[in-house]
């Protein structure tokens, strides 16, 4: 499926409804750089995921304005046409103050909620002062919507973490709103979410929902297990729905994917060409000829970096041979610094890059480049196209997107995927060298068998996983979930 199919599938669909879309995080930020206003495309696969369905049914996006230039160049309500250049959608801002971005984004959805659903073992910190300011905050970004929707019918689809508890203001305040929310991370299972001290008010939350959607099945599972153990609801098993207060949440695994055929035309332009020739500079001329082992994350305690650096030290510990002929590239965006768990994963990798290159580097030559930016779209794309395998190490992850946007850009049909098997994208990808990264040893022996995998053989694991990663782009996932919307808002009557 392609935008425009996807617009009249939509079109046919909503009949006429509002297409609104809400996130914490917003598809572009303004900020001033060297005494100019730029417009960023940030690091996020939501957005990856989002935007091309937002430009496609030309709608609203209201999201919280980050940028330092935000507010210059945007309206009195906080809002700007976008993208640059090309605006096809309307960009709404909603504004937060230091206190209400500490409580909300990096307290109750980063502290709680994030280490809460990933098993990646870093303990959820619960504040009520926190939660009290994420109630209020989710309450600011209802007042959007509504205002944004006006008298008018909407279909709002809500994504994420970050607004669990804004369906259920949104369908108090409007009954006739069809909402649709989309949770990017896992759900995790009954035993786990059962600390949460607010659990009964998010899941009412979520609740509020006409449809629920995960990426795979097992999280739905995980979600009507909890709700069966938490709230007072009918759950209807055979139909995955749920009943609170009389009206039906349909719970639907729904996995995300990317624009292959735009990213694969992005890859190729001369933006990226540049990028590489400036990323190969940055490597030096030792790295020029060595394998590139190539990671493009977030510096986040769930995307598995230290296991990838220890492994890649193991391999080389016990295949010398390889000094000199193998070179990790680590491109690193900071994330969440205001939250101590971030910080210590910070310095601790610091510690770790300078303790492996000085084990074993040579005079001219040394393992890890470990690049700390902000990388840009055409950045991450250059990484990339540069790989000769990439690696995606993550401990616990909900799809991850960087791994299917390695493989649209490769229109060259080489490259080799080290994959984590606790990703979503593991099901789908299964010529992936797919890993364990709690096993350090399974981990290297992958990285060795990576830098020996013949070419034929890369070659056609590539052009098999792209043939999967066409089939299903982020069209036909957005299809997927309002066609299922569709079906669902006819079929309200709840089970006998």
């Amino acid at each position: 499926m392609n935008s425009k199919e996807l617009r009249s599938l939509i079109a046919q669909s909503a009949a006429g409804a509002k297409i609104i879309v809400v996130s914490n995080r917003e598809p572009w930020v303004h900020e001033r750089v060297a005494g100019e206003i730029k417009a960023l495309r940030p690091a996020s696969g939501m957005v990856v995921g989002v935007e091309p369905v937002v430009r496609a049914v030309e709608g609203t996006w209201i999201a919280h304005g980050s940028g330092s230039a935000d507010r210059h160049v945007s309206d009195e309500k906080g809002r700007i046409r976008m993208p640059p250049g090309t605006p096809q959608y309307t960009l709404r801002r909603v504004w937060l103050s230091r206190k209400e971005e500490d409580g909300y984004y990096y307290g109750t959805s980063n502290r709680a909620l994030w280490p809460l659903c990933h098993i990646a073992y870093t303990r959820p910190q619960f504040s009520r002062a926190d939660w009290e300011i994420y109630r209020s905050v989710n309450r600011r970004f209802c007042d959007a919507v509504i205002e944004e929707a006006g008298s008018e019918e909407a279909i709002v689809f809500i994504q994420d973490y970050h607004l669990a508890l804004l369906p259920r203001m949104l369908k108090t305040a409007r009954p006739d709103l069809k909402l649709i929310q989309f949770w990017h991370i896992p759900w995790p299972n009954r035993e786990a979410f059962r600390i949460m001290p607010w659990g009964e008010e998010l899941l009412d939350g979520l609740l509020g929902n006409d449809v629920l959607g995960f990426h795979i099945q097992y999280h739905c599972i995980n979600f009507l297990d909890t709700v069966a153990s938490a709230v007072e609801a009918k759950i209807d098993y055979e139909h995955f729905r749920i009943f609170r207060g009389g009206r039906p949440t349909y719970v639907r695994p729904f996995s995300i994917s990317v624009d292959f055929n735009q990213i694969g035309l992005d890859a190729e332009t001369p933006e990226v060409r540049q990028m590489s020739e400036n990323f190969l500079r940055e490597l030096g001329e030792s790295a020029v000829g060595t394998r590139l082992f190539v990671g493009a994350d977030r510096i986040d305690y769930t995307k598995g970096i230290p296991e990838r650096l220890m492994a890649f030290d193991l391999m080389l510990k016990r295949h010398p041979e390889l000094l000199a002929k193998v070179t990790l590239f680590q491109l690193a965006a900071p994330s969440r610094t205001h939250v101590k768990e971030y910080r210590d994963l910070n310095d601790a990798l610091d510690d770790m890059v300078d303790e492996i290159n000085w084990r074993h580097q040579t005079e001219e030559w040394y393992p890890i480049h470990f690049l700390r930016a902000h990388h840009d779209y055409n950045a991450v794309l250059a990484g990339y196209r540069m790989a000769d395998i990439l690696v995606v190490t993550s401990l616990h992850d909900g799809m991850n997107l960087v791994a299917k946007e390695f493989i649209a850009s490769r229109t060259d049909g080489d490259g080799l995927l080290v994959l984590s098997k606790y990703t979503g994208c593991a099901r789908e990808l299964d010529d992936a060298l797919q890993v364990n990264p709690f096993d350090l040893d399974q981990l290297a022996d992958a990285f060795y068998e990576a830098y020996g995998m013949p070419s034929e053989e890369r070659r056609q694991r590539m052009a098999r996983m792209r043939e999967k990663v066409a089939k299903h782009n982020v069209f036909d996932w957005a299809a997927q979930i309002f066609e299922e919307a569709g079906k669902c808002l006819k079929l309200e009557s709840p089970p006998m």
